[in-house]
């Protein structure tokens, strides 16, 4: 169930919810609304913030009874830490703490985007506030016969802000949405998510959004000469599927192609993985998912650049006729593969898509996939490794993921490192056969695919799922890559060559 947000000038004292939510910061200092709450309250919330050890830290959150003396129902306190040092991601969580507070209730009101320093825009911080309820409160109880969805439906944003206050709720609303769709697709047993299933899902999604969506069968795919689709797919009982979806608005500033890895399921292949390491494989299409949900949001944002997503859908499982280690596979770029680990399959499905998109000239390319074990040992589990061939390129999507609040992080691609991937019998090999540097490698593969045309790479393999809640992020997987996508396409400036 999607929160409508609503901006109001309505006093917080006199606003009518169930929950008003209010912001302290560090050392107790009243933010917007709070004074308001105090004199309701006879000037009571000094002492019983000290009586409980209340002092605004980051992420505390404290009930206050409302004793009837208040339109809301009932109050609470939202510790937002040093006032002049609370960004946007500070925001963003703290919308996360208060849509949990807020589950067991159908309607909040919150002040918090006057609260924050003018150095901060309204419409931003609106957004962000969307966000951080909107992806705070979200659930995935499609198999949970006993739980209990959160109840909260509305949100009331009580500021001066106006106009611009309320198109930054909306937009946050509408992105939210696109994470939720891209948590769900991830969440979903790889069992109802068929690559003809999940291509489905996409078209659905898609439909009545302003893009156009192409659907390739395997016939089609054999046609179309991408071998490391086909190949990949081979050994499992689920046949694949190539999405491309195109997004041209009229007169469009620049060309954008998006690249998504989806694999339904990874088995490892004939390179079978450990039974530990195939609990998770349901999320390996965490990259293809994240594509799909930024294009769907791209006409209603009134995006001004041309967006094509390439979106290859495989299941990658052992089988007698599966690829085998030595096989050696033809990209549609006419580059051969040897394929000596069927484990390293995401590249070669990848490999297709890159060689596609570069056909159609973009000005940048930029492809996220659940790649590499080795980058989540590099940079653990919240940090995306960012590669690339154009450092214009790479400084505009990491700026982009920092303006929304999504970690990344540059890594090298070494030329001398590329020898690694010498074959004795293709033009390259899927892996090195090192110990180490495997994203980087990884990274070095994908390059030889992209034609010199712009382009950047974001292993999400240690962000795409949360192990834990943390703010905004809930357990399971994230749609990571959805918000930094759709601010890099709306601020995109065409790289140099």
């Amino acid at each position: 169930m999607s929160i409508t947000f609503r901006a109001t000038k309505t006093d917080a004292g006199r606003v009518k919810a169930d929950l008003l939510a209010v912001p302290v910061f560090s050392g107790r200092a009243l933010g917007a609304g709070a004074a308001a709450v105090d004199e309701a309250l006879g000037g009571t919330l000094a002492g019983f913030m000290e009586e409980v050890g209340f002092d605004g830290s980051p992420g505390e959150a404290l009930a206050v009874p409302a004793g009837g003396r208040l339109g809301a129902k009932a109050v609470v306190l939202l510790g937002m830490g040093e006032r002049d040092q609370v960004g946007l991601d500070g925001v963003r969580n703290a919308g996360a703490t208060l849509a949990r507070r807020a589950s067991k209730v159908q309607s909040a009101a919150t002040t918090l985007v006057d609260a924050l320093p003018d150095s901060l825009d309204r419409a931003a911080v609106a957004q962000a506030l969307a966000e951080g309820v909107a992806l705070g409160s979200y659930q995935f109880l499609k198999y949970k016969g006993d739980a209990k969805a959160s109840k909260l439906a509305r949100v009331t944003v009580i500021t001066q802000g106006g106009a611009s206050v309320q198109a930054g709720l909306d937009r946050g609303a509408r992105v939210s949405d696109a994470v939720t769709w891209a948590r769900d697709a991830v969440n979903e047993p790889s069992a109802a998510k068929s690559p003809a299933a999940l291509a489905d899902a996409i078209r659905k999604l898609l439909r009545g959004k302003g893009v156009t969506v192409k659907v390739l069968d395997r016939t089609q795919i054999l046609r179309e000469r991408m071998g490391g689709v086909a190949g990949v797919a081979q050994g499992s009982d689920q046949e694949p599927r190539f999405v491309q979806v195109t997004y041209a608005p009229a007169g469009a500033r620049g060309s954008i192609a998006l690249v998504g890895k989806g694999v339904v399921f990874d088995s490892g292949g004939l390179s079978i993985k450990t039974a530990g390491g195939m609990e998770t494989m349901k999320t390996d299409m965490s990259g293809a998912a994240a594509v799909a949900a930024a294009m769907s949001v791209l006409s209603d944002l009134g995006v001004k650049n041309k967006v094509v997503a390439y979106l290859p859908l495989v299941e990658n499982m052992p089988s007698g006729h599966a690829i085998r280690p030595g096989d050696v596979l033809t990209i549609r770029n006419g580059k051969t593969v040897e394929v000596l680990n069927t484990d390293a399959e995401g590249r070669l499905i990848l490999a297709d898509a890159l060689s596609l998109a570069y056909e159609a000239k973009p000005d940048a390319i930029i492809d996220l996939a659940t790649l590499t074990g080795a980058c989540v040992v590099a940079l653990g589990e919240k940090v995306a490794g960012l590669m690339g061939n154009n450092d214009e390129w790479i400084t505009q999507v990491r700026g982009a993921a920092d303006r929304v609040g999504e970690s990344v992080w540059p890594l090298p691609l070494p030329q001398e490192y590329r020898k690694l991937l010498d074959s004795e019998v293709a033009d390259v090999k899927n892996v090195s056969g090192g110990g180490y540097g495997g994203a980087l490698t990884a990274g070095l593969f994908l390059k030889e695919f992209t034609n010199g045309v712009p382009w950047a790479h974001l292993d999400i393999a240690g962000p795409a799922r949360a192990s834990s809640d943390d703010g905004y992020v809930v357990k399971g997987g994230t749609g990571f890559g959805v918000r930094t996508l759709i601010e890099l396409v709306t601020t995109f400036s065409k790289p140099s060559s």
